[in-house]
């Protein structure tokens, strides 16, 4: 893997973790790529430009008005320089001023000027991404093709413990691959993709759902898209950005998951079926919220709801290729070797969800991929490694391999 030819602009930003992007800049020097660094002043109380001059081997810009060393418009140089726009750390205080067009320093104005793809990767105290106009800005951003990486969770330096620490390097620097040099076995490709639980309601504020977090769905659309492939996200709700590439279909109940099954399936080539949809779904639903009737119980009256995965099965076409996923608490083998008959699936994902690693709303998870030929365990691995493990395998049954 060579990234020569290729031109990395980054932007610093001010915060504590400026001094990870000299490892990020060398990674990329050693790929081959070309850096151009952009600092802001903040970004400069952290790390000096001469670092960054060094490792790089190029000047740092700080400064929309210093003189250049050749005559051109520096920030719109940069700007069509770029191969990819990387902003590493990505402060609150950048991501509002691109969300909001603002251009008053030489970064501000460097990004707002490129063609080029922007990757950020965020990092600031967990209240700060997680106030309601960072998550704004971040929707925004994402609606307008913006790239996040990250932020991770954990112990962060301003002594809290949460979201916003930095993305490592190594990560940064696989997106920015990804992003450069992307894979595109899967152009041409419709896929279909589910995620996340369903709410079956009660009466007007209450309902029954389940814990599922819709991650691994979510990293597979994200895959997908990235690989080529036209990418129809069917999702329940849940708190995740839609990934960039994907059409999303918002779904509430079994019933609705079922009727955009039939309305999506018929035109796909590969169709991935990782929500948690709802077995059972209240027999009737109170007009009114249901109030407390002295000391008696109330008593629920549950009907099953339909089987999504098996009339998707029954719709099946020739050349089409169907995948669904068994997260299981026991006999997880066994159910899933069942499901994968009688719901006339190509290859069935399972996983025990009372395993450390692959439980619900963590980013990892422990697989085994269950096909008409046998099974394959995956080690503990991050759900977006999973992903694209699993789309490799599914384009090999495709092939016949």
């Amino acid at each position: 893997m060579t990234l020569e030819g290729k031109n990395v602009v980054l932007g610093v930003t001010g915060g504590i973790a400026a001094y990870t992007a000299c490892e990020l800049t060398s990674r990329l020097r050693m790929a081959g790529a070309q850096v151009y660094v952009v600092m802001t002043k903040n970004a400069c109380q952290f790390v000096a430009p001469l670092t960054f001059e060094t490792l790089s081997n190029h000047p740092v810009v700080t400064d929309t008005f210093a003189r250049p060393s050749t005559w051109e418009v520096e920030h719109i140089a940069l700007a069509k320089r770029a191969d990819v726009f990387v902003i590493a750390p990505a402060t609150a205080n950048i991501l509002a001023k691109m969300a909001h067009g603002i251009a008053d320093d030489m970064l501000s104005t460097t990004v707002l000027a490129t063609r080029a793809p922007v990757l950020v990767a965020p990092a600031m105290n967990t209240g700060m991404w997680e106030n309601v106009a960072t998550r704004e800005n971040v929707k925004t951003l994402s609606a307008w093709g913006v790239r996040f990486i990250g932020p991770e969770g954990g112990f962060l330096a301003c002594g809290d413990t949460g979201a916003g620490r930095m993305s490592e390097p190594k990560q940064i620097f696989d997106a920015i691959v990804e992003t450069l040099l992307p894979r595109q076995d899967m152009q041409g490709l419709k896929v279909v993709v589910t995620a996340g639980p369903t709410v079956e309601k009660i009466d007007p504020v209450r309902y029954i759902s389940n814990r599922s977090s819709g991650k691994m769905g979510y990293a597979i659309a994200e895959a997908a898209a990235k690989r080529g492939a036209d990418v129809t996200l069917v999702t329940g709700p849940t708190r995740l950005e839609i990934p960039w590439g994907a059409k999303a279909v918002s779904i509430q109940s079994t019933q609705d998951l079922l009727e955009a099954m039939i309305t999506h399936c018929p035109q796909a080539d590969i169709v991935i079926q990782a929500a948690a949809p709802a077995d059972f779904t209240p027999a009737v639903v109170a007009d009114q919220k249901i109030k407390k009737q002295g000391d008696g119980d109330l008593v629920l009256t549950l009907r099953q709801t339909p089987d999504v995965a098996a009339h998707v099965g029954k719709m099946k076409r020739s050349g089409q290729t169907l995948v669904g996923f068994a997260a299981e608490t026991n006999d997880v083998l066994q159910n899933a070797e069942g499901k994968l008959t009688k719901k006339n699936l190509d290859m069935i994902v399972a996983n025990d969800v009372t395993a450390p690693g692959a439980g619900f709303d963590v980013d990892t998870n422990i697989v085994t991929f269950v096909t008409r030929n046998g099974m394959e365990t995956l080690p503990c691995l991050p759900k977006k490694q999973v992903a694209d493990e699993l789309l490799d395998r599914i384009m090999k049954l495709r092939k016949g391999n």
